[in-house]
């Protein structure tokens, strides 16, 4: 009712000007009839029929005076097409002409719609008077027809003031039946119930029939049918929302609802109190939130995984600068001191234990989506011969591994190593799920997806799924074991780092990894990773020394005697381990001058910039990063030697680095970290 005022409240706003067009092709003649008409009403003119024609499609007029002879159209056939136009058919018409006085010509006139005519030169107060009458006639009936709005108004207010109550219930009943179809093809169900125990329902939209499976007739049959298929655990926190209704005239209430089809879905029902003629009731509303609980359930699992994943980067940061520390002091215990079997024995089971820290930390790292991913495009079918080698001799006699990848499937962008290392991770986790032995099948299909969700953007994809027929994983711990160190396992038997590994290196690589399980039928773990659109992606040209190996030829040869050793500036914002590595870098015979921070640093290479050969710096330091100190100094001389030695878990970052500047990822060995000194300084 508010929004019908609303659209027939300018029918009671003041009435605007009443207007009068006068059509003449001379001026003068216009003028006049201003003069004339001042304070009658507001006078248009136009000087042709044309432009008659054009004001008549934007305005209403109470009377047109209309100039018979004019150059283009006429009177009469601006009159004709006056008449043809709906809008204006009923517009009086007054002719001016200041010839053609025969009874003919009038005739023609009154023919083509004219109401009456004039001679000119007309007489004013003639003139005056007879447009007002008929713009006294335009205004009785827009006062009638505005009464007429107005009474309708009312009666469409007052509901019961009406003369045809045969129409009005026609009307109502109409009303009610498309009502109700609107509220059936709604998500959400209205009702009404007693305001008391069993709380039966009176009213039920045939909405609850799509939500529910059931008709409304079923829930107002049967009193106690609603709340009997509340499901146990939420009927108590139901019937009391329901009962505190009296107390605060509202209610609200989140539930498990059995449908016909036998599955639980959540339903939240809201309603108020209200008065009918017997008493109270409760008048509300129910809709299904099973899917937004579904995808609230997904956000804060995928904020929650974030979150760990941000303080797994940083603490992975910090432990990676220990374990280098903890590395390079066992280097240079064991060449400064004369160690007996035992103390060697006791030192290289450290080290071993450092290493296996480092291990643990790039597991980290790859959860985390920090660690340096170096993508090209790989052919799943060429893993086949790898995987069955590597992996099927592990298994034991118990487990029959299948590799059913083909030919046809798309080749992916991924980092191959990274790749193989997750495929293993999952077989091994389904090996680890059939204790009693079974089959580990892998497949593999090519998918196109024209939108984006569930950790996906719209593309093409390789699908790579690990089938197991093992115990299977209990519907409430799917969300949890991509979670770094949560396992199922024993104590001892796993570390919790296996999937969350595989899920971080799916999630960097701009894919993802889905598990469908059920308890006692196996498991899948679907590996979703991006087509590759070349046949053969160039990796990235980065020189970069991981600890363990050396990519760069010449790299590990020791000194000659005829090579001088490079003058080495170090940074690090590491006591321990910048004092550590300036001592071992020192006993293999460079001459290191080591800062703090990139802030001295840059001091020493603009006060003394051929001092220093090679610049061996930190990545993340305060203030000023390694990367900044690089190119600061390659602002004073462009091919300076670099490398950078770094714990950094954001691989993305670093990877803005200069491309001939190596990496070297900490924890180190000293003999590396050597070998990429002496082969950066031989690239000047």
């Amino acid at each position: 009712m508010a929004a019908m005022e609303a659209d027939n409240s300018e029918l009671f706003e003041k009435s605007l000007p009443v207007r009068v067009l006068a059509v003449d092709d001379d001026e003068r003649n216009l003028l006049a009839i201003e003069e004339v008409l001042d304070g009658v009403g507001q006078v248009i003119c136009a000087k042709s029929g044309e432009e008659a024609l054009r004001f008549l499609l934007k305005e209403d007029f109470a009377v047109i005076l209309l100039d018979v002879l004019m150059p283009g159209l006429d009177g009469y056939e601006t009159a004709s097409l006056i008449r043809r136009r709906e809008r204006s058919n009923n517009t009086p018409i007054i002719f001016l002409t200041a010839i053609n006085k025969e009874e003919a010509h009038m005739l023609r006139g009154y023919d083509a719609g004219a109401v009456d005519y004039l001679f000119k030169p007309f007489d004013p107060v003639m003139l005056r008077s007879k447009v007002m009458v008929f713009v006294d006639l335009y205004e009785k009936t827009r006062e009638i027809e505005r009464n007429a709005a107005r009474e309708q108004l009312l009666l469409e207010r007052a509901l019961k003031a009406t003369s045809d109550k045969l129409d009005a219930e026609r009307a109502l009943r109409h009303s009610e039946a498309r009502q109700e179809t609107i509220l059936a093809s709604l998500p959400i169900c209205f009702h009404a119930r007693a305001a008391q125990a069993p709380y039966a329902a009176s009213y039920v939209s045939k909405g609850v029939e799509r939500l529910t499976g059931f008709s409304p007739d079923r829930f107002i049959a049967d009193p106690d049918f609603g709340i009997g298929r509340v499901h146990p655990a939420d009927r108590d926190a139901v019937t009391r929302s329901l009962s505190a209704a009296h107390e605060t005239g509202s209610y609200a209430c989140e539930f498990r609802w059995r449908c016909a089809n036998e599955e639980y879905r959540i339903f939240f029902d809201q309603g108020v109190v209200a008065r009918n003629g017997a008493g109270l009731e409760l008048l509300g509303t129910m809709q299904d939130i099973t899917e937004q609980r579904h995808l609230e359930g997904q956000l804060l699992q995928s904020q929650r995984l974030d979150a760990i994943g941000k303080l797994t980067g940083g603490l992975a940061h910090d432990f990676n600068n220990l374990l280098a520390a903890i590395l390079s002091g066992l280097s240079l215990l064991e060449r400064q001191v004369t160690l007996d079997g035992k103390a060697a024995q006791v030192l290289d089971m450290t080290r071993r234990s450092a290493s296996q820290g480092k291990d643990l930390i790039q597991r980290m790292l790859a959860f985390s989506r920090r660690q340096e991913l170096k993508p090209v495009a790989v052919r799943m079918s060429s893993l086949g011969d790898t995987m069955t080698g590597l992996v099927a001799p592990i298994l034991g006699g118990l487990v029959r591994f299948d590799w059913h990848v083909g030919d046809d499937i798309w080749p992916v962008h991924a980092d191959p190593a990274q790749l193989e290392l997750a495929l293993m991770n999952l077989v091994f986790n389904a090996r680890d799920a059939m204790p009693s032995g079974g089959t580990i099948s892998v497949r593999a299909d090519n998918r196109s997806i024209g939108h984006t969700g569930q950790g996906l953007g719209a593309g093409d994809y390789v699908r790579l799924a690990v089938e197991d027929t093992g115990t299977g994983i209990a519907a409430d711990l799917i969300s949890k074991v991509i979670e770094p160190f949560f396992t199922t396992k024993p104590i001892g038997k796993g570390t919790g780092l296996g999937l969350s590994t595989v899920y971080g290196f799916a999630k960097q690589s701009g894919g993802t990894l889905r598990i469908d399980s059920e308890v006692g039928h196996g498991t899948t773990m679907e590996l979703w990773l991006p087509r590759s659109r070349g046949t053969q992606d160039a990796a990235k040209d980065e020189p970069v020394f991981e600890s363990g190996s050396v990519t760069n030829s010449g790299a590990g040869l020791p000194a000659t005697a005829e090579e001088q050793l490079p003058t080495v500036l170090l940074v690090d914002d590491s006591q321990s381990l910048r004092e550590l590595t300036a001592m071992s870098l020192r006993q293999s015979g460079f001459d290191v001058t080591a800062f703090s921070g990139g802030a001295q640093a840059l001091a020493a290479i603009e006060r003394e910039p051929e001092r220093f050969d090679v610049i061996v710096t930190d990545f993340a330091m305060p203030l000023i990063s390694g990367i900044d100190v690089i190119r600061f100094a390659r602002s004073l001389r462009a091919d300076w030697p670099a490398l950078i030695v770094t714990g950094y878990a954001d691989a993305e970052k670093i990877s803005d680095r200069p491309p001939d500047v190596a990496l070297i990822s900490k924890p180190f060995e000293d003999a590396h970290l050597v070998a990429a000194i002496r082969s950066a300084s031989r690239r000047r």
